[in-house]
């Protein structure tokens, strides 16, 4: 049955295509909706419809979006010929369902997925999802999530995914933000095909690839990860924003050797197995503040030709020989002053606030300064979260 509208017989009360919204309450709500091939608008899924709803049937796009929210008892959800979805596909707090099954999705306006703490592994086809113009995934029980092959995103986000300890995705461009933290321990997170990224946040990962990276316009900041080394050899240049490695206690390396500018700050600090920094051979332009404290033997930016703010290097090592280069560039190539050049500094990896884009330089640390930390870093992730909240809402 292809009608606009569900057969006529089953009497005014009937669903329609173009109810607004379609509301299913049951299967048999969910059988006359997949005798559409095209729904209107929004379908939402009510509390009370069941453990099990199948939209299998001639329906083949929803222009709305697919929603189901504070739903305890749904268990299974699947369309074996459900390909587009117009809208957000949006499941927030539906905690029973253990079986997400969209073999024929293609297309969402967005996956919106918060509290699905019973589902193991959604089950998509080849080659799955490949167009949505956002994804937030937090706080599930999902331990895969291959069959999200999205190309280019304006955001990302994936976090409190307690099982997930690999994500590989193909995605080359992302517009806003990309935020990955608090998933499985040890979690390996791959993008060999990233070229370029407005702003990225990457915390709790073991493993980060992003080998053709060539351009990010804001921010990269790397917190409280648990990998060994950081390689990014195809990139050039961070327009606007800062750089950042903080308190990542197994790095040993971080290589960017093409990185020729940095717009905001560059801060590496309590990185406690960082011994040298020997690896931005290229930088020449930094438009903030340089702040390295760490427990270093070595300083080297053989290239450092214009840094806007200060600059700070101290080490619980001894990096005197570093610093008869470092201390040279006061008021030359560093515009304020290089505010320090210390070794054998005790207190080296306690202040661990950000450089950013100052040009005034950073004091000593207190517990002021942590709180005042601490307190930016949680406000930074809640907007970050408010953001893509609103991204996502526009939608419906």
């Amino acid at each position: 049955m292809n009608s606009e509208y569900t057969n006529s017989v089953l009497g005014a009360a009937a669903l329609s295509c173009k109810d607004d919204p379609v509301e299913i309450t049951s299967q048999t709500d969910a059988n006359t909706i997949a005798e559409c091939t095209t729904v209107t608008n929004d379908v939402i899924i009510g509390v009370n419809a069941g453990t099990s709803i199948d939209l299998s049937g001639q329906l083949t796009t929803i222009k709305g979006g697919l929603i189901v929210k504070n739903n305890g008892l749904l268990q299974t959800l699947q369309s074996s010929s459900l390909d587009t979805i117009g809208g957000a596909f949006q499941l927030n707090n539906v905690t029973s369902l253990y079986s997400l099954v969209f073999p024929k999705l293609e297309e969402v306006g967005s996956i919106d997925w918060t509290t699905l703490t019973s589902l193991p592994e959604p089950t998509f086809g080849t080659p799955g999802i490949t167009k949505a113009q956002s994804v937030v995934v937090a706080d599930t029980g999902v331990s895969n999530l291959d069959g999200i092959n999205v190309q280019a995103l304006t955001d990302m986000n994936i976090n409190n995914n307690r099982r997930l300890a690999r994500f590989s995705t193909s995605i080359k461009t992302l517009s806003n933000a990309l935020y990955i933290n608090a998933n499985a321990l040890n979690m390996t997170m791959e993008m060999p095909n990233l070229e370029w990224i407005a702003n990225m946040t990457i915390a709790n990962v073991s493993t980060f690839s992003v080998p053709s990276l060539k351009a990010v316009n804001g921010s990269m900041r790397f917190d409280s990860n648990y990998f060994t080394e950081f390689i990014a050899s195809n990139l050039t240049e961070i327009h606007d924003g800062d750089l950042s490695f903080v308190s990542n206690p197994q790095l040993q390396n971080i290589s960017i050797p093409l990185l020729t500018r940095v717009g905001g700050g560059v801060t590496i600090a309590n990185n406690t197995d960082l011994e040298k920094i020997d690896g931005l051979d290229s930088l020449e332009d930094v438009g903030g503040a340089i702040k390295m404290r760490g427990s270093f033997n070595e300083i080297d930016l053989p290239k450092l030709d214009n840094v806007v703010g200060t600059a700070e290097f101290v080490s619980t090592g001894d990096i005197s020989s570093s610093c008869e280069t470092l201390e040279k560039l006061s008021g030359t190539v560093v515009q304020g002053k290089v505010t320090t050049c210390q070794s054998n500094n005790s207190l080296a990896n306690n202040d661990t606030s950000d450089a950013g884009g100052s040009s005034s330089g950073s004091g000593s640390s207190s517990d002021d300064d942590s709180a005042a930390s601490l307190a930016s870093a949680s406000m930074s992730t809640v907007v970050t979260l408010a953001a893509l909240g609103g991204l996502v809402a526009a939608f419906l």
